[in-house]
């Protein structure tokens, strides 16, 4: 893979220097960092009418089709910048995964949505006693309850959890080992069940432990195919762990 920049990517890396340089200033940050929201929805709402949030997004649904390395750029400039915001909670943990598992219902529904700034989700894996690549950690279950599923287990570190209008939770079937059973759900985080308490971090960063406790999820939002979730998650943390080197490099 070529990683030098061609001129479209430098220009991107300069307009996003100069952006947040102007609009990021470090008191800005250390405001942000004690406000419970943790983020700027004037700055969100700026960012995503520059197209960024939609980058790596198909035009189709209203991103702007760019590649990975655009995405990178992006995310090294905003860890330069220490801007706190979900955008990779958003795009990458959310809009990815959609892109990588969803069904094309999914897709036309909620990707636009993402690209426009309107949607902020994210996506709860770990657990008290789970390291994020390890599939036959996960303990959160689901079981068929009528025409859907109900979930039931706790998540921890779930970045930007409390203010995201969709999570995307792993869970697996009852009897389910290792990476078999795994599923991913679509949970409206104002479901019947579901609470959500802000972690104190050393970083001051928006993490989350999320409790279902008989949280009901219709089988419409079932992401990819029942039990195959884990296929999906390999890819999308592949990714995830990149585009954080960026953000940690920036």
């Amino acid at each position: 893979m070529d990683f030098n920049l061609d001129e479209k990517q430098e220009m991107l890396r300069r307009t996003a220097h100069d952006f947040l340089a102007e609009q990021c200033s470090k008191s800005l940050v250390r405001e942000l960092v004690k406000d419970p929201k943790g983020y700027s929805e004037e700055l969100w709402q700026k960012i995503a009418d520059l197209g960024w949030v939609g980058i790596a997004l198909p035009e189709k649904y209203g991103g702007s089709g760019e590649d990975f390395l655009s995405l990178s750029i992006l995310l090294e400039e905003m860890g330069r910048a220490c801007l706190p915001s979900p955008f990779f909670s958003t795009v990458v943990l959310g809009g990815l995964t959609i892109l990588e598992a969803g069904r094309e219902d999914h897709k036309m529904t909620l990707l636009p949505r993402i690209a426009n700034g309107e949607l902020l989700m994210t996506l709860a894996l770990t657990e008290p006693d789970t390291n994020y690549d390890d599939p036959a950690s996960i303990s959160t279950s689901f079981q068929p309850h009528g025409a859907g599923y109900i979930i039931n287990g706790t998540k921890l570190f779930v970045p930007d959890a409390h203010i995201a209008d969709l999570i995307i939770c792993a869970a697996r079937s009852v009897g389910g080992q290792g990476a078999n059973g795994i599923s991913l759900f679509l949970v409206d985080k104002a479901s019947k069940g579901m609470s959500i308490a802000l972690l104190t971090t050393v970083s001051g960063d928006k993490q989350s432990e999320v409790s279902f406790h008989q949280v009901c999820v219709p089988s419409a939002n079932v992401l990819g195919e029942l039990g195959e979730g884990w296929r999906y998650m390999e890819r999308v943390l592949e990714m995830a762990t990149i585009a954080k080197c960026a953000d940690m490099v920036g």
